[in-house]
């Protein structure tokens, strides 16, 4: 089993982001800026919106971090959102998921402008990614792109297997995975909990990728020899041999599915890092224009 290792790969891709930020401000132009708003203190939110800044600073971005309180209302959301579309010295921001209960988060994703919505969250986004046309690609699926193009996994005519239909990885995996590009031109299956018989479509898979939310979801019988296999989940585990009490594991059973799995991404330490990637590649095409 070979490791689709996110660090080894995010690094390669910063150094050439940074490559092309130099180059940006030799020419006279300014640095990319992004924007994150962080609403309340949930701690995965915190330690991933932290992580955004430090790549900003790594790669030569200039970066605000936005926090606002957890009992903020929608209007004055939004009117922050509004403001942020109107800063002419921003070129993109997030506003990170996700939000307290009391506030729609499609609402507030609607009302972003799409030339700053570098999360490519918002509808105009996704119907030209649909279309495959330029635009910001939702950052997950974009990382994992990535990942493939980095270690050369070739993917036309492969039968992919991707588990979940979320807006955000699954439903837009199974679009840019079967599009005329490279990496693209595979035949998608999309599965989801209404699937009938998921063990023998996975078997089937060349390619799976497992965004569900399970720990520990995809176990070695669901994997035919050679596959690669996809980690998009993080999940916390309890274990009390941990000094947190936790520890984080994917949606995959690593050590089985190591295995059998000819490639395999590791949690912590494969997609999410690519995810923040994603989303660096994204702000400078907004600088870009």
């Amino acid at each position: 089993m070979n490791l689709l290792d996110g660090k080894v790969t995010a690094a390669a891709y910063k150094e050439k982001i940074a490559k092309e930020v130099s180059e940006l401000k030799a020419s006279g132009n300014r640095a990319p800026h992004l924007a994150a708003v962080l609403v309340g203190e949930n701690p995965a939110s915190v330690a991933y919106v932290n992580g955004k800044v430090k790549d900003c600073d790594e790669v030569g971005f200039k970066s605000t971090l936005i926090r606002l309180p957890e009992d903020i209302s929608q209007e004055d959301l939004l009117s922050k959102v509004e403001e942020l579309n109107n800063d002419e010295g921003l070129d993109g921001f997030i506003v990170q998921l996700p939000l307290p209960k009391h506030i729609d988060e499609k609402t507030v994703t609607l009302a972003i402008d799409p030339k700053k919505d570098v999360d490519g969250f918002h509808p105009e986004n996704v119907g030209r990614m649909a279309l495959n046309l330029p635009t910001y690609l939702p950052a997950t699926p974009h990382g994992i792109l990535m990942m493939l193009e980095h270690y050369n996994i070739e993917t036309s005519g492969k039968h992919c297997v991707v588990i979940g239909r979320s807006n955000i990885v699954g439903s837009p995996m199974s679009i840019l995975m079967a599009r005329n590009a490279n990496p693209g031109n595979a035949t998608v299956t999309l599965t989801h909990s209404r699937t009938a018989d998921l063990k023998a479509e996975c078997l089937r898979a060349d390619i799976i990728i497992a965004a569900i939310g399970k720990a520990n979801f995809l176990t070695a019988d669901m994997v035919k020899p050679g596959a690669v296999v996809i980690d998009v989940g993080i999940n916390r585990v309890e274990d009390a041999s941990r000094k947190r009490g936790y520890r984080l594991t994917g949606d995959v059973d690593f050590e089985g599915v190591s295995e059998k799995a000819s490639w395999l991404t590791p949690v912590p330490g494969g997609v999410g890092l690519m995810t923040r990637v994603a989303l660096l590649q994204n702000t400078l095409q907004a600088a870009r224009g």
